[in-house]
């Protein structure tokens, strides 16, 4: 058994990189995040630093790979509530990678660009990362 331990994945966003850490850990993984705090106290260095990397030993590298790419589930049950939970996806492509936009990005940087305010437009709608789909309705 080695204790070597290697990068398994390097993320740019550190909030990204604490839901792998949670996940992994969650499954009994010893892992670590490294650079999380230079990320932390300033997001512009990420990039310079690499980004952050999740650490783990070789042996567990290619089963934690595995638990990393599983999908995500159709919905999920909170026994202690007894209610049944589903999560969002896209109405045209079915994909679970989608985001809510509480208010219009275009808009907002437009008027930071021209004003130096950046102005907040509602948009409260969904925006599938994968087909580029946008579509109306209620955050869950």
């Amino acid at each position: 058994m080695s204790d070597d331990l290697i990068t398994l994945w390097r993320y740019r966003d550190l909030p990204e990189a604490l839901i792998a850490h949670s996940k992994l850990k969650a499954e009994g993984f010893d892992c670590f995040l490294a650079d999380d705090n230079i990320v932390r106290f300033d997001w512009f260095w990420s990039n310079m630093v690499g980004g952050v990397r999740l650490r783990i030993r070789e042996d567990d590298a290619d089963s934690a790979l595995a638990v990393l790419g599983q999908e995500i589930p159709e919905g999920f049950s909170a026994e202690e509530v007894g209610e049944e939970y589903g999560q969002p996806a896209c109405p045209k492509c079915g994909s679970r990678d989608v985001d809510f936009e509480t208010f219009n990005r275009e808009v907002a940087l437009i008027a930071l660009w021209l004003f130096a305010i950046p102005l907040t437009v509602p948009r409260n709608s969904w925006h599938c990362e994968d087909c580029g789909n946008k579509w109306k309705g209620e955050y869950l």
